[in-house]
């Protein structure tokens, strides 16, 4: 398995980029993390949806919809997209396991397949 090497720290992920062990991860990881989707900067903003979605998917087992993420932070409409492009990004920086299909393609194309 590939690891990623970050300020001292040796961090296992997938053949895909995604946490081997979602129970390692911190900010310090989310940094190394956000390095490795070629995002530039770990903003307090971007920091702030990662907790979110990272809190709600340890509640739920489940990954919010997208608009509520943003109304819920008081953020801007599309605050996810405007942030990290891709929501599924903030999947992989948040340390959550590889989603299925479904959420897979939900997080790379904004919807749930038919």
């Amino acid at each position: 398995m590939p690891v990623i090497e970050y300020a001292g720290l040796k961090i296992e992920v997938d053949d895909e980029g995604y946490l081997i062990n979602s129970d390692d991860w911190n900010e310090k990881v989310a940094c190394a993390l956000t390095e490795q989707e070629g995002i530039e900067e770990l903003t307090e903003e971007r920091m702030e949806i990662i907790r979110f979605v990272r809190d709600y998917y340890r509640k739920t087992n489940y990954f919010p919809v997208l608009h509520s993420v943003c109304t819920h932070l008081h953020l801007e409409n599309k605050c996810v997209i405007n942030q990290f492009i891709q929501p599924l990004k903030v999947w992989k920086i948040a340390g959550l396991p590889k989603p299925g299909d479904v959420l897979l393609a939900y997080l790379r194309d904004g919807q749930v397949p038919t």
